[in-house]
């Protein structure tokens, strides 16, 4: 099966993830570390951010790890145009979020990173995804019942939003909810063949 030399540790809060990455049939224990800087380069490219926090974060855990360990570290962006939507700081800047976003086509990127004591591997994954034009009304309506403050972007398509505004979807739906699981998959997989240095 899957890296079963090594004990799975999911550095993520996110219960979407956790879910996410327990319909692989792996076994996993989650361990959160607060308080990590997720700043970046202004100058980084917008399609290389993601997986540079993914990386940052895997670096706070580097000194715990144990010598079986397997940390999976993740993050999410959503692009539109060269503009990052990172996760609303309040119900306000989701609503002008999300007006952004009607009737556009954007961006989201999942970056991950697979970090042991000795290998670490990371990649991202992109999808396009499509919203057909949304109501003022539609828009206060999910932001104020679904308080989608902790997903980048304003919005989960998981949930009622999804249901009735996206039009189109090009790439992994997993990876918009939050977790390229497929590729997460293959990555466990061949995980030790390939490596990068950190």
């Amino acid at each position: 099966m899957v890296a079963q030399q090594y004990k799975i540790v999911l550095a993520s809060n996110s219960p979407r993830r956790r879910e996410l990455l327990a319909g692989l049939d792996i076994d996993f224990e989650v361990r959160v570390i607060k308080g990590i800087d997720e700043r970046y380069p202004h100058d980084l490219p917008t399609l290389k951010i993601a997986e540079y926090i993914s990386k940052k974060k895997a670096a706070a855990y580097l000194e715990t790890i144990a010598p079986d360990e397997l940390v999976i570290t993740a993050d999410t962006v959503v692009i539109l145009g060269n503009q990052v939507l990172g996760k609303p700081r309040d119900e306000a800047e989701a609503c002008r979020m999300l007006r952004q976003l009607s009737g556009q086509t954007h961006q989201v990127v999942t970056g991950v990173t697979l970090t042991t004591r000795h290998c670490q591997k990371s990649l991202s994954v992109v999808t396009d995804v499509t919203f057909r034009t949304l109501s003022e009304e539609e828009i206060n309506y999910y932001v104020s019942k679904y308080k989608p403050l902790d997903k980048a972007g304003a919005y989960g398509i998981q949930e009622w939003i999804g249901y009735i505004g996206v039009t189109a979807l090009n790439g992994s739906y997993f990876n918009v909810v939050g977790l390229p699981v497929q590729r997460i998959y293959e990555a466990l997989l061949s995980f030790g063949d390939e490596t990068q240095n950190r």
